[in-house]
Parts: C-alpha cells; structure tokens; sequence
C-alpha cells in the first residue's frame, strides 16, 4: 500500500514543472549568496568572518540551506494542490485511509527534500571551490566542521519540506499558506534575530534550527548545540505533519 502511494506521489510531482521551477530557483539562490559571501567577503565593515577560518567556510558552505523557504513552498503546494485542483476528493475515494495519503506526502517530500539540498550542495561547491582557489583561500572539505554542515543542510531541507507539507493540510489555501509562510521566515524571523531584546529566542524557532543544525555562525546569535538544533527541527517537522494528518482525518474535504 505504502510503495503504491509513494509511487503515486512521485507521479504527481513529475508529471508538473513545478518541481523544476522550484529547484531552478533555489540553485540561483544558492549561486547569489555565494556570490555575496566570497564577493563581499573583503567589504570593509562586513560582520561575517573570513573565508580562511573554519565559521566563513561553514557559513560559505551552508548557503544551500537558505533555501528552506523554498523547499516549505513546495511541501505546501504538494498539500494545498489537492485541494486548489479538487483531486483530493478522488484521492481519499481511492485510498480512504486519509492518515496513510498524508503520510505517503511526508515521507515522498522528505526524500525530495534531501534530493533539493544534494543539488543546492553540489551548485555551490562548483561555484565556491574555483572562486576561493582563485583567491588563494585553501579548502579541505573533510575539515573545520565542513561535513557536518553540509549534513545539517540535507537533513534541514528534508525537514522543513516536511513541514510544508504539515503546514499545507493546516492551511488548505494555498496562497494564503505560502504568503504566510514566506513573510514568517523572511519578515518575522528576521526580525527576531536582529532585534537585541529578543533574538537571544531565534535559536528557538525553525529558521534558528536550521542554523545551528548546519553549525553556521551569525554575529551576535548563538545557536543550540548540532544534535539539539536537530532535534528541535525534526520536533517541528513531526508535529506540524501530525497535527495537519490529525486535521485531514476529520475535516470534511468538500
């Protein structure tokens, strides 16, 4: 049963350019902030740290992982799509354990997820390694925590499309589930983090997650520790996906 629905969900995703648009998108976010980071990496007044020490090639490394917002989009549209296009009324018709339909979601998004995050990954290394040679920066991508961030970016993207999917059966409208959820984290997260009276709680929220999952560093922000961060994600994830199957299951779908 769950192989058949898998299968069907991957079908559903292939069959539009959705996905593409999406993956096209977060590799030309991935290639501008690496653009930034090395560009404006000797700016005078610039905050981050340099590139030859092990927190600028974290934070150089994890770009990839600032397309989170991205990757909630598309779990979002895979949830609200149902609903917007009408086929979810013939998709719990043909599999009437609704909990099985969301979960088939979850677990098919995550693996896209994981997927976006390997391509993001491999973008900003073919545009970062040759830059930083030609800037006479030595990179040894076995050291200075560099796995481990490049692991927090798969694993953090895997989530958070999870969550998207949670947030799309919450908020079956999908323009109002993906304008929300782009001003939470591009607006409201922001914010949290540079206000000095509260951004000590960003390392709380998802977006905070994600950072210290991928062991990047922001000035005057710090993160919970790798396994926490990790867990405080995931914790998210689970729950915005169980509440959103919870909800499916007794809501009427008319």
């Amino acid at each position: 049963m769950m192989t058949r629905l898998l299968r069907a969900e991957f079908t559903k995703l292939f069959t539009t350019k959705l996905w593409l648009w999406l993956l096209l998108g977060a590799i030309g976010m991935t290639g501008l902030f690496v653009g930034l980071t090395i560009g404006l990496a000797d700016s005078a007044g610039n905050p981050s740290p340099p590139l030859n020490t092990p927190e600028g090639q974290r934070n150089l490394f994890g770009v990839a992982g600032a397309t989170s917002a991205l990757a909630i989009v598309l779990g979002i549209i895979a949830m609200t799509g149902e609903f917007r296009h009408e086929t979810v009324t013939p998709t719990f018709l043909a599999t009437p354990r609704r909990g099985l339909v969301v979960t088939a979601k979850v677990i098919a998004y995550a693996i896209v997820g994981v997927g976006f995050g390997a391509v993001g990954i491999l973008a900003e290394l073919a545009l970062a390694l040759p830059w930083l040679a030609a800037k006479g920066v030595a990179v040894s991508l076995t050291g200075n925590g560099i796995p481990r961030t490049l692991i927090g970016v798969l694993l953090g993207l895997a989530v958070n499309t999870v969550l998207g999917v949670g947030i799309g059966a919450l908020i079956r409208n999908q323009v109002a589930a993906i304008v929300g959820t782009l001003v939470y984290f591009f607006v409201i997260e922001s914010l949290i983090s540079a206000l000095p009276t509260i951004r000590d709680y960003y390392k709380f929220f998802p977006g905070g997650a994600s950072s210290g999952l991928a062991n990047t560093y922001q000035p005057n922000v710090e993160f919970l520790a790798g396994w926490q961060s990790g867990l405080l994600l995931i914790s998210y994830g689970v729950a915005f996906a169980a509440l959103g199957t919870a909800l499916t299951i007794r809501r009427d779908v008319t």
